[in-house]
């Protein structure tokens, strides 16, 4: 379902954005929350620094807000439109997506962050350092 070469691919596994050889995080997973924003320095296969300049990632915090508003949306029209449940539990279940989903939506928003400045290279190999 995921081909190896698109964006998707890179962001829904974390993997590098140039090759899409390994993960850039040292821990895949995100609900280990002390090493959640733990990452490699650059690719072991083709050499990506994945932070580009200092403070990289802050841009990161836009994508994480628009992930956030999709995500409480959802869960609003599921609570309210098709469970049925009133104003004040469908708030309430905005705020229990949003706390247990926390940890996924910030490693997709740098995820897709880095996306938007990395793209894949399918010939990364002869170009090696």
């Amino acid at each position: 379902m995921l081909k190896k070469g698109s964006k998707l691919n890179s962001i829904l596994t974390g993997s590098c954005p140039k090759c899409q050889e390994e993960s850039m995080y040292l821990e895949k997973n995100p609900y280990i929350v002390s090493k959640i924003f733990k990452m490699h320095d650059t690719c072991s296969h083709c050499g990506t620094r994945y932070k580009m300049e200092p403070s990289f990632f802050y841009g990161a915090m836009y994508v994480s807000y628009g992930l956030s508003i999709a995500f409480g949306v959802a869960a609003f029209i599921i609570s309210n439109v098709f469970i049925g449940l009133g104003l004040i539990d469908s708030f309430i279940a905005i705020v229990i997506t949003l706390i247990l989903t926390y940890p996924v939506i910030l490693r997709l928003s740098r995820n897709i962050w880095i996306n938007m400045f990395v793209h894949f290279d399918k010939d990364w190999k002869n170009k090696q350092r």
